[in-house]
C-alpha cells in the first residue's frame, strides 16, 4: 500500500512540475515519509497552484513523450489519479464506486487522450498499461479499471 500511495503522489508531484513548465523527474525517492496525508495535500497544493498560474491553461505541456495542449493534460491527470483512486479503495478494501461524474469524465478523457499508442509496460518508459476487455455495460468503475489496465473482477494490473 505505501508503494501506491507513494507512486500517487510522486505523479501528482511530476504532474505540477510539467504544468509550471518544469519536467518529470523521477529519483525512486520516498516521497510520502510518515504523514501520507500531508504529503497528499501539499502534492495536491503544488498541483493546483500550477494550474492557478495565469496562463497555465494556454501553455502547451512537455512531458517526455511530446509536446501536449494543457487541456489535454487536465483529462490525463484526471483520468490517471481516478484509476489510482479505484486502485486505494480496492486495496484498502473499500467502495470502488466511486463518484460517477467524476467517473464519466475521467472514462471520456482517458479515451480521448490515452491512446494504444501511448500504453505499455512502465519499463519501457509507458505511462498506462494496455485496456483488459470488460463487457461494455460492465459498472462504470469497473470499466475505468478496465481502460486503466486492471481486472477489475480480479484486481490484477497488466502493466503501469
Amino acid at each position: 500500500m505505501r508503494a501506491l500511495v507513494d507512486h500517487v503522489v510522486d505523479e501528482i508531484r511530476q504532474f505540477a512540475a510539467v504544468t509550471a513548465g518544469g519536467e518529470r523527474h523521477h529519483d525512486g525517492a520516498d516521497v510520502i515519509g510518515d504523514d501520507w496525508s500531508a504529503a497528499h495535500r501539499a502534492a495536491a497544493d503544488e498541483l493546483l497552484a500550477a494550474w492557478r498560474r495565469s496562463g497555465a491553461l494556454d501553455r502547451p505541456q512537455r512531458p517526455p513523450f511530446r509536446e501536449i495542449p494543457a487541456l489535454w493534460a487536465v483529462g490525463q491527470h484526471v483520468t490517471e489519479l481516478v484509476i489510482h483512486a479505484w486502485d486505494i479503495a480496492r486495496a484498502t478494501g473499500q467502495q470502488a464506486d466511486l463518484d460517477p461524474e467524476l467517473g464519466l469524465v475521467a472514462l471520456r478523457c482517458g479515451r480521448e487522450t490515452l491512446r494504444p499508442e501511448f500504453r505499455g509496460d512502465e519499463t519501457e518508459g509507458h505511462h498506462i498499461a494496455a485496456e483488459v476487455p470488460v463487457p461494455d455495460d460492465a459498472p462504470l468503475y469497473d470499466r475505468i479499471a478496465a481502460f486503466g489496465g486492471r481486472d477489475p473482477l480480479w484486481g490484477r494490473s497488466s502493466g503501469a
